[in-house]
């Protein structure tokens, strides 16, 4: 079903943006790998069996996003899916975090998803078809201590994207989000560098393989929104239903950074 799509993957360096690339290349698709690592890039790149192709880009610069895009365009000939990848998260409390940082978070995980879905948007319109892929977070529906700055950025990328789905529901393009829990990727070196969070929730951590399986699914399904692990989406709504009561059930463990 993706064989021959052209998937264009931001934050393709490290973790599930480069597993996707290897495991949608195995489909037959052809990955688009994009981040500001162009050595990394292109060794990822050298182990994929199949079609690709590399180009450096970092998601806050609008300029280098609007390039990059016309140039994959430009080499393949159209942009099928976008995998809107890019982002970090750094875990410290409200009032040890400067201001800068929560710009920062935000210009990179929720404006580099604006920047790469305007950029490519115009591409998709003009042939009708497409699908978005944002991946966005657990955090962006369960707050929890010391994440306000990560939180915040994917709870916006949440409210983009249903929004976003409904506007092009029109032009034929599909609009998805990826909501997933603690991941063992490269993630936690910076998020979490004492290790202390990570050894927590050890044991709710899923392994990447399991996520880049269930964001192909999404993509061959255009299913628009699911939360990993699948057992997690009880509790969310357990949340969004009765807040006081499950920060009062469950509010020790989320905070256990």
């Amino acid at each position: 079903m993706l064989k021959g799509k052209v998937v264009f993957i931001s934050g393709a360096s490290s973790g599930i943006g480069a597993l996707a690339a290897a495991s949608l290349a195995e489909q037959g698709a052809i990955p688009v790998l994009t981040g500001r690592n162009l050595d990394r890039l292109r060794e990822i790149a050298s182990t994929i069996k199949g079609s690709c192709s590399v180009f450096q880009m970092d998601v806050t610069d609008n300029v280098q996003v609007q390039q990059t895009v016309e140039a994959a365009v430009a080499k393949h000939g159209k942009i099928d899916i976008l995998l809107n990848n890019a982002g970090y998260g750094k875990f410290e409390k409200f009032t040890d975090m400067p201001v800068e940082s929560f710009e920062h978070m935000m210009d990179t995980n929720y404006m580099g998803i604006v920047r790469c879905t305007k950029a490519v948007i115009p591409h998709m319109m003009k042939q009708r078809s497409g699908h978005i892929v944002n991946i966005a977070s657990m955090a962006g529906k369960i707050g929890s201590a010391k994440s306000t700055a990560y939180t915040a950025t994917k709870h916006a990328v949440l409210g983009f994207t249903n929004s976003l789905r409904m506007e092009l529901r029109e032009h034929g393009i599909h609009v998805s989000a990826i909501n997933p829990g603690p991941i063992d990727t490269p993630f936690f070196s910076l998020a979490d560098p004492s290790g202390s969070y990570v050894k927590n929730v050890s044991w709710f951590m899923m392994k990447p393989e399991y996520v880049v399986k269930s964001i192909i699914r999404v993509m061959e399904r255009k299913k628009e929104e699911i939360d990993l692990p699948k057992a997690a989406s009880a509790g969310i709504k357990l949340y969004q239903l009765l807040p006081r009561t499950a920060d009062r059930l469950f509010g020790k463990w989320f905070n256990r950074k």
